[in-house]
């Protein structure tokens, strides 16, 4: 516990630092101090007179998902389906961009193989081969050249953009500029080599001309077919013989409804003609005959005049008289028999109901005659048509194989003439270079070197050799053990310094 007291005690009694305790040690090391800065400064100075500059060249292309092939459409009806860029079709242009044969493509074109670095070992290799090694040495020189040309080479898409920077860092700015413009065309040439279907019009000039003669030979079977079985659209002249069929039908029924009708309706007038009689009465008449009435009162009243007459001169007893009343009884007998029966007269006629179901019996006979030929002459019209329908059936089959024959040799036909037009679209726009990716910036020559000048070298070098130079001075003021102030001592010693005498 005293220990601690102790320790927080001295602590209260340790001075804070001032700005004159930070420096001090500038002043006690300066000696190294500026001996660190200059010879750090010397160094950073000789490494920037050393180091040549670099001039950096700068190409930027700009990647389309498609290219002028879909715009120039064959199809006047077609849709044109513009997808989008994704990162896979970049990456493919920047691999395509790194490829080791364009890479050596350039070298060569450039003569950056002759400019390329020889090691102290390969001349000596080459010296002991002779010039059995010279096709070997050009060949190392221009892999050694490849891969500087890699190692100088930056390729990257830029993020959220259809660009590709390319850069490219020489120690001659012209030497940049040319070898960017030789990277890009021949870039260009292997994209068209790459994306180009080597053959296609000639492939696809050849199936068209297949095809062609397929939908001849096709057309020809079709036309051969319809002569022969005489039936030039069967699908329509089926079309037509089933509803003409199913016209016919239903006459057929309606006629066949007809002659149930027309039977029911005999054998009704059959019972008519049964129970109506062929004559009736039409007019009675009862007649009495006023002549004959007249002569029998005239003789009555003429007897029994003459009776009075023989009986003033006769008795009735007379023979006269009694003949006389004989015959005025018989007078009268046949007076009363007269007016007791009359004449009768009947007037009869023939019957209209009689004759009317007769000659509705007679039409209805001749008109069941009728319909029975005419139901036979439409079921054999009927058979004609189910035959005609099924021929037509088994023709429409055939003839619909060699229409769908035809129509796929004229597809396949069409199809290949489109696809012929675009092969020869594609390689007129190939020929002339039009194509999905184009130059966005073409390489120029660099007027400024791309790493830091001579003076920010310096300031640079400056900088990081005072900090250095600060740095190490500390440092050694920090592991010196000696003391350098009565400050110091009186911490260390935590007693009060009575005297001191300066250095000098």
């Amino acid at each position: 516990m005293q220990e601690q007291n102790l320790e927080l005690i001295k602590a209260t009694q340790l001075p804070s630092r001032t700005l004159r305790d930070w420096v001090a040690p500038c002043f006690r090391r300066r000696g190294l101090i500026v001996l660190c800065f200059i010879t750090i400064l010397a160094g950073l100075v000789l490494v920037a007179a050393l180091i040549p500059p670099r001039y950096q060249a700068e190409v930027k292309i700009l990647v389309k998902r498609e290219r002028a092939d879909s715009v120039v459409n064959t199809d006047p009806n077609g849709q044109i389906a513009m997808s989008s860029l994704t990162e896979e079709d970049l990456n493919s242009e920047v691999e395509l961009l790194k490829s080791r044969d364009l890479l050596e493509k350039v070298v060569i074109e450039r003569g950056l193989d002759a400019l390329a670095k020889e090691s102290f070992f390969s001349r000596i290799l080459v010296a002991s081969r002779g010039s059995e090694s010279e096709a070997s040495a050009t060949h190392l020189r221009t892999l050694r050249a490849v891969r500087e040309l890699e190692q100088s080479l930056s390729v990257a898409p830029v993020k959220k953009t259809k660009l590709i920077t390319v850069t490219y860092e020489s120690p001659d700015p012209e030497l940049s500029a040319k070898v960017l413009q030789t990277l890009v065309q021949l870039y260009l040439e292997k994209h068209v080599a790459v994306h180009r279907v080597p053959g296609a019009v000639d492939f696809f000039r050849n199936q068209t001309e297949q095809y062609r003669q397929k939908l001849l030979e096709a057309q020809k079977k079709a036309i051969g077919f319809g002569g022969d079985s005489g039936a030039v659209a069967a699908s329509m002249e089926k079309e037509i013989t089933v509803r003409k069929l199913s016209d016919f039908e239903a006459d057929m029924q309606r006629m066949l409804a007809t002659i149930a009708e027309t039977e029911q309706r005999i054998r009704t007038l059959q019972q008519l003609e049964t129970s109506t009689p062929e004559r009736r009465t039409t007019q009675v008449r009862s007649l009495d005959s006023p002549i004959l009435l007249q002569q029998l009162k005239s003789t009555l009243l003429n007897l029994e005049l003459k009776r009075s007459e023989l009986l003033s001169k006769f008795s009735p007893e007379y023979r006269l008289v009694k003949d006389i009343d004989v015959q005025i009884a018989q007078t009268r007998a046949a007076l009363e028999k007269e007016e007791k029966h009359p004449l009768h007269e009947e007037t009869t006629d023939r019957d209209a109901t009689h004759v009317w179901v007769k000659g509705e019996l007679a039409r209805a006979r001749a008109q069941l005659d009728g319909l029975r030929a005419q139901t036979a002459a439409t079921s054999r019209i009927l058979d004609t048509y189910r035959e005609r329908a099924r021929e037509l059936n088994q023709t429409e089959i055939v003839q619909q194989d060699l229409n769908r024959a035809a129509k796929l040799a004229e597809d396949n036909f069409l199809l290949y003439s489109r696809k012929q037009e675009e092969a020869q679209i594609q390689d007129a726009l190939d020929q002339r270079r039009i194509i999905n990716v184009s130059i966005a910036q073409e390489a120029t020559v660099p007027a400024l070197p791309s790493n830091p000048g001579r003076v920010v070298t310096l300031a640079i070098g400056c900088l990081l050799a005072c900090l250095m130079s600060l740095g190490l001075g500390y440092t050694a003021d920090y592991l010196d053990s000696t003391f350098r102030s009565p400050h110091e001592v009186e911490a260390f010693l935590n007693t009060q310094v009575l005297a001191s005498l300066p250095k000098n």
